[in-house]
């Protein structure tokens, strides 16, 4: 059951309805030229209620000069320039969102913001809120899976992105595009299966006493989720461990073949010996030890030796011939929704509500706006 989250909307009131469904995404970090286009171009400065200057030819190079900004060669005042289109005529703000702009190599919605950042220069896309998870989707789950998977992820991406908002609220962006926070590409990972999803949830968000949770996701937890505690050093209430019918799916087995060289190259340590030492009550790695006594620790051996290569901590491992195989279950940390398991979950029927409430215990489904 739906209820309005009137602590969240409090914290957020003093920036506006407007600005509650917007967020500012780092996109690109890139040397000191960069490229913007759009139809009806126009050029402000970072502000939510800024007016554009249009570009008549709809085309912005930016450059950066010591720790200033050029804009088709004419220098910029202020340390940030932001560009939107549709911008019709001098003076005109436009519709943010209405055009899709070309920032560098990436196609977005909303504005896009390029600062100084280091020795180049930092784009970041100021999206609408449900623009940003239409492609968030498309990134981060196939588009194929059951409309009630697709949801359930909305919901959970939705409310990953406003609690990391609430988090880093006065710094330049809220999140990044990559996997160290939500995948993001852009106007090109768009579908129309993942708009209806947005859509259809629109507004919704995961809460646990009133705030947004920390809705962590992965591809596969190979059987059992794993707790906040264990794979984010995050002791939250809402990520416990759960079963998880992805266990039985193929897309959960992996196995992969390293040779001593490999794993001495990573570690920077003799792999003679490698054994598991320590496990989480999932069976996840926690500790493994070295031939020479030296221990190393799960997470950081996943790190060094590659996540795609060691794509979960629940593993065996046996020696080979001049290497190990190392085989396991699951993608990701284990933590929050499975995205293989709401799949399992959506083709047995079960609707997005379910999914969530199964893999985030104890957490309310709440209507935000």
């Amino acid at each position: 059951m739906l209820r309005p989250v009137a602590l969240v909307l409090l914290l957020l009131a003093p920036l506006g309805a407007h600005a509650v469904e917007t967020l500012r995404i780092a996109i690109d970090d890139t040397g000191g030229e960069v490229s913007i286009k759009g139809q009806g171009l126009g050029f402000g400065p970072d502000s939510e209620d800024a007016t554009y200057v249009p570009i008549p030819s709809d085309v912005a190079t930016v450059r950066r000069r010591g720790g200033k900004l050029e804009v088709n060669g004419a220098p910029v005042v202020g340390d940030s320039v932001r560009f939107r289109a549709g911008v019709a005529s001098a003076g005109d703000a436009g519709v943010p969102g209405s055009e899709p702009l070309k920032a560098g190599s990436t196609q977005v919605r909303g504005d896009v913001v390029v600062r100084p950042f280091r020795d180049g220069l930092q784009l970041i896309n100021v999206i609408p809120l449900e623009d940003y998870l239409a492609a968030v989707l498309g990134s981060e789950m196939p588009v194929s899976f059951p409309p009630e998977a697709l949801k359930a992820q909305a919901v959970a991406a939705r409310t990953y992105a406003l609690q990391k908002k609430l988090d880093t609220y006065s710094n330049a962006f809220h999140l990044g595009s990559s996997v160290l926070h939500q995948v993001y590409g852009g106007v090109n990972r768009e579908d129309p299966r993942t708009r209806a999803a947005v859509d259809a949830t629109r507004g919704q968000v995961l809460t646990y006493e009133l705030a947004p949770i920390e809705a962590y996701f992965h591809a596969s937890c190979g059987g059992r989720t794993e707790s906040g505690q264990a794979a984010l050093q995050r002791d939250l209430p809402y990520l416990q461990p759960v079963d998880c019918p992805c266990g039985r799916l193929a897309a959960s087995r992996w196995s992969a073949s390293l040779s001593d060289a490999d794993i001495k190259a990573a570690l920077k340590l003799p792999a003679q010996g490698l054994r598991v030492t320590g496990r989480t009550s999932t069976r996840r790695v926690t500790r493994v030890t070295l031939g020479d006594g030296s221990t190393v620790d799960g997470v950081e051996l996943r790190r060094k030796l590659g996540y795609t290569r060691l794509k979960s901590l629940d593993f065996e491992v046996e020696r080979t011939n001049g290497g190990y195989v190392f085989s396991g279950r699951g993608y990701g940390h284990g933590a929050g929704l499975c995205q293989w398991g709401a799949k399992a979950l959506a083709d047995k029927g079960r609707g997005y509500v379910e999914i969530l409430t199964h893999y985030y215990p104890g957490a309310e489904l709440q209507q935000l706006y």
